[in-house]
């Protein structure tokens, strides 16, 4: 199969998770560049942070004119993860490919755990101390800025449980966190921007937002619940592969 087929077909998946669950869909991408396009990890983190802005920057304009998105909170959130972002992509330059991968996969499972994990109903009224969304928007960046992943599956749960929206809400305000954190990484990354393989890059991106489209139409469609589910046993064997590969 071409690249440019392999492009396409992932992206358009990766986009279709992501609408259907409202995050945690761009979490592949780093997988599939790596062993389906055989990219470094650290051009695969680079890539994916492209991918993961465009796609996100557009899913937030159909969410915005829904009137799901929280901007002043969502713009507070991302500033406490702007300047860990930016840090977290200078050091995920420096990071052996092995340590990298190593890490994607840990951050990989724990998000596969928590989408297996039943929804509280008490936890967005459990709430948490104030000082918990600066933590929580500092650690979401640092994630993004070295694995190149949005995080839509720490961003969603830490609106809701930390700030008290509704699940519509933090699913839409999430999106411009993950936007403003990707960009801010980006910012760091611009020799790397500059070395990516665009012809492969690009169709993924593409393919990623109109995947997006056809995602949220399924979502509506399909239990929530079993569409995590599934993705999230994917997930786990994804991770369980590329922590085996970089420590073997």
């Amino acid at each position: 199969m071409s690249a440019l087929l392999l492009a396409l077909t992932a992206g358009a998946l990766i986009g279709l998770a992501l609408g259907a669950l409202g995050g945690g869909g761009s979490v592949l991408a780093v997988p599939a560049l790596i062993y389906l396009l055989g990219f470094t990890p650290v051009a695969a983190t680079t890539a994916a942070l492209v991918i993961v802005a465009l796609t996100s920057a557009t899913a937030l304009t159909a969410h915005a004119r829904d009137g799901h998105v929280r901007w002043g909170t969502g713009l507070l959130f991302a500033a406490a993860g702007t300047g860990p972002a930016m840090l977290g992509s200078a050091v995920a330059a420096h990071l052996p490919a092995a340590a990298l991968s190593a890490a994607f996969a840990v951050v990989a499972a724990a998000a596969a755990v928590r989408m297996l994990r039943p929804a509280r109903a008490d936890d967005a009224a459990r709430g948490l101390r104030p000082g918990h969304a600066a933590a929580a928007g500092a650690g979401l960046g640092t994630v993004t800025g070295v694995l190149g992943v949005g995080g839509g599956f720490l961003a969603v749960p830490a609106l809701v449980g930390v700030l008290g929206l509704r699940m519509r809400e933090a699913v839409g305000t999430s999106l411009l966190v993950i936007t403003v954190n990707s960009l801010a990484a980006l910012g760091l990354r611009g020799g790397t921007v500059d070395r990516l393989d665009w012809t492969v890059v690009a169709p993924f991106a593409g393919a990623a937002v109109l995947g997006a489209w056809d995602g949220r139409r399924l979502g509506a469609k399909v239990e929530g619940s079993t569409l995590r589910q599934v993705f999230a046993v994917v997930l786990l064997a994804v991770a369980a592969c590329m922590f085996v590969d970089a420590v073997v």
